[in-house]
C-alpha cells in the first residue's frame, strides 16, 4: 500500500480515530529521540502566548471547551 493509499484509507476513519493515530505516531517519534526544530518564528509565537497567559491567566479555555468548540456543528 502506498502512502497516498494509506492516507486515503485513514481519511475514511472517524476524526477521533484519526487523531488517535496522529498522537500515537507523534509519541513514537518522540520516544525514539526525535526533537522538533523550534524556528525563531515559533519561539516568538510561544513567547507571545506565554506573555499573554501571564498577563491574564484566567482567560484560558479548558481542554473540554476546546473539544466542544471543535465538535460543534457548522
Amino acid at each position: 500500500m502506498t502512502t497516498a493509499e494509506t492516507i486515503d484509507t485513514i481519511a475514511t476513519w472517524d476524526q477521533s480515530d484519526q487523531l488517535e493515530l496522529v498522537f500515537e505516531v507523534w509519541d513514537r517519534l518522540l520516544d525514539k529521540g526525535w526533537k522538533p526544530t523550534v524556528t525563531p518564528e515559533l519561539e516568538a509565537e510561544l513567547q507571545r502566548r506565554l506573555a499573554a497567559y501571564k498577563a491574564n491567566p484566567e482567560a484560558v479555555y479548558t481542554w473540554e471547551e476546546v473539544l466542544a468548540h471543535r465538535r460543534r456543528p457548522r
